[in-house]
């Protein structure tokens, strides 16, 4: 799909934020837009650049992540299709406070600040849309801040492994699939583990017969036994 053929209101008005608005507001909206095509490595913005915009991501994978002075690299978080990022600080008029990459062919939709605030002007409710949106995020940043300092890295990589399994449709038993969407090292960066233990970990739990390694694809041989050896 090339950015010219991409349906900005038909792709906003399944978004949650976007869902009530009607056919009028949603063409409002979608003239603060731009549709980007990335290419895998490319950045979008950088830690310190102007923030006057936030990214809903259609399809693809995107890492926002922080670099420490030495350059050490710390995955923050990483957004899949239909998630957006950086909503919250468009609204503080400061730079952007971290670097976000595509991991892999992108295609994101970027909205305008003033796009937001002209619709907020227009109808305060769509304020608390906004606000609701937020906080979902901001609980889910928290829950992960939590599950990293009170979880073992066992319990994290276990935890990882139940939250994004799918059933696995190719399988006649109660199986199912966990496909790493990026690369081992990126995962284990995202759980604040290195990946040397996030490996040690898959491995342990391969041997224990609770799942099945094939390159990025791992499938879940018994979600109970795995869920219960998190326990220990």
């Amino acid at each position: 799909m090339e950015p010219g053929e991409f349906n900005i209101p038909r792709f906003l008005a399944v978004l949650p934020l976007f869902s009530d608005l009607s056919p009028a507001e949603l063409s409002r909206v979608a003239e603060g837009c731009q549709v980007r095509r990335l290419a895998r490595g490319d950045t979008i913005f950088r830690f310190g650049e102007p923030c006057e915009e936030f990214h809903v991501v259609v399809m693809g994978q995107v890492k926002l992540y922080a670099l420490s002075p030495a350059g050490q690299e710390k995955v923050i978080e990483l957004v899949g299709p239909g998630n957006s990022f950086a909503e919250a600080l468009m609204f503080t008029s400061k730079p952007y406070i971290l670097n976000a990459q595509a991991l892999a062919n992108t295609l994101l939709l970027t909205v305008s600040k003033q796009s937001m605030l002209s619709e907020i002007e227009r109808d305060p409710r769509f304020s608390l849309r906004l606000l609701a949106g937020i906080s979902r995020r901001l609980h889910g940043l928290v829950h992960d801040i939590e599950s990293g300092a009170l979880h073992s890295g066992m319990q994290r990589v276990i935890g990882y492994l139940l939250r994004e399994h799918q059933a696995d449709d190719s399988a006649t038993e109660n199986v199912f699939m966990v496909s790493l969407p990026v690369s081992k090292a990126t995962v284990a960066s995202r759980l604040s583990l290195t990946p040397e233990y996030f490996s040690k970990v898959l491995h342990e739990l391969e041997a224990e017969g609770l799942i099945e390694i094939d390159k990025r694809d791992i499938r879940i041989v018994d979600v109970p036994r795995l869920a219960h050896y998190g326990m220990h």
